[in-house]
């Protein structure tokens, strides 16, 4: 077995349970944040929406400069519905998928690196990336997400089991 054919069944999972939690942001909480060091609900949503395209640059670039030295930082896309931030979701996984599914095991353990401001924030495989920086950090804002949803009173779905507020799956 490949390591993209052991990557892409989680993969599948993890964007069909993350797909179901943007299912609830509501848009007329998209400035809302719990605290004044977090991100409002909107931005966290974006992110999450952008985060499987990680995937593409992981695989096509060696490096990724987040800050890079004499270049406009930044911007993520504007997003005004819920339509809208499904539609980015699904575009970055469509996209990403196929560029998984072709990787080849060697290239996937090529050295994959992180900058800021042309500084090496880590290097490690490809493959790692993709667990820590596309899966993982998913998940983790899913989870952060699903803090946002909670305190605004918005039902959680079901994810690994049933939810507080969804008996099934």
């Amino acid at each position: 077995m490949t390591l993209s054919e052991m990557l892409l069944p989680e993969f599948d999972q993890e964007m069909v349970h993350t797909r179901k939690t943007l299912e609830r942001v509501p848009v007329d909480k998209f400035g809302w944040k719990p605290h004044e060091k977090s991100m409002t609900m909107g931005r966290l949503a974006i992110h999450l929406a952008e985060l499987p395209g990680w995937a593409i640059f992981t695989i096509d670039k060696d490096s990724l400069d987040i800050a890079p030295v004499g270049a406009p930082p930044y911007q993520p896309p504007k997003v005004n519905t819920r339509n809208e931030l499904l539609a980015l979701f699904d575009k970055n996984v469509a996209a990403s998928r196929p560029v998984i599914a072709a990787a080849a095991d060697a290239h996937l353990m090529k050295p994959w690196s992180l900058l800021a401001g042309g500084k090496t924030i880590f290097t490690i495989p490809r493959f790692n990336v993709l667990r820590s920086m596309v899966m993982n950090h998913t998940i983790h804002h899913r989870a952060q997400l699903g803090v946002y949803l909670r305190l605004n009173n918005v039902p959680l779905p079901a994810i690994y089991g049933p939810s507080a507020d969804e008996g099934g799956m």
